[in-house]
């Protein structure tokens, strides 16, 4: 039996949330498999610099970068089409926009909760929306969500956030549906705890991850043509249980 594994399909990707550690990593799996031309979007130039230098020392090359703020939804068509037309379009479309937030149930800073919540959902919703037309229009293609195991049963432990991913995650999926006959595949990938900057000080879950671990995932899932992704997969079994918990017993959880 042959070992050979197929290529993850694409040669130009776009990365929005472009310094994401796991988006970054994502693309340095992908280049291990290929060739690719890169465009990170994201808020922080500075972020942005060190990632695109980071990548281009992996063997990307060209890289470009573009300022985008994902609450400054007013821009994201623009930003948007100007990314497309600079790679002369996209092949794959990686969403690594989103925050964690204060950990628990009510939140004791409304202001940043809600802040969270535009974030995670509207502004990362907008970009995932305009994102999937270009792709549509274009002829297809592959858009990456970077979603949680969080959205499949937000917990009193991250109810804000679970919230969040849950909005993404059924957008992403309702998306994926419409467009699939159009040529554009969504794959949703559902990590669990990722050992990276935003959680660190965060005391690891079970089946714990990190980066390249969730990258080689997501390109097994392009490669798969697969439509949602666990990382580690074992999540996915661990999930099928946590959403059949009894309310009562579930409740009792706190991590």
């Amino acid at each position: 039996m042959s070992t050979t594994r197929a290529v993850s399909p694409g040669k130009r990707v776009i990365v929005l949330g472009g310094s994401s550690e796991i988006g970054v990593a994502i693309v340095r799996e992908l280049q291990s498999r290929g060739p690719r031309e890169v465009m990170l979007v994201g808020r922080d130039p500075a972020a942005l610099a060190v990632a695109a230098e980071e990548l281009r020392g992996s063997g990307s090359a060209p890289v470009g970068t573009l300022e985008l703020d994902a609450l400054d939804t007013e821009r994201h068509e623009e930003v948007l089409g100007q990314a497309f037309a600079e790679l002369g379009g996209a092949d794959i479309v990686i969403l690594a926009v989103g925050v964690l937030g204060e950990r628990g149930g009510l939140p004791s800073d409304v202001a940043s909760a809600s802040e969270l919540l535009r974030v995670n959902v509207v502004g990362a919703g907008s970009l995932l929306m305009h994102a999937a037309r270009r792709l549509r229009d274009g002829g297809g293609g592959a858009l990456v969500v970077l979603s949680s195991v969080a959205a499949e049963r937000p917990r009193r432990a991250n109810a804000v956030y679970g919230a969040s991913k849950a909005g993404l995650d059924a957008l992403a999926r309702g998306l994926g549906d419409d467009l699939h006959d159009a040529g554009v595949r969504v794959l949703v990938v559902r990590p669990g705890f990722v050992r990276t900057r935003m959680t660190h000080g965060l005391e690891p879950a079970p089946l714990s991850t990190d980066p390249g671990s969730v990258a080689r995932v997501v390109a097994d899932g392009l490669d798969s043509g697969a439509r949602v992704v666990w990382a580690p997969p074992a999540l996915r079994w661990l999930m099928l249980v946590v959403r059949m918990l009894p309310g009562p017993l579930f409740r009792r959880l706190k991590q």
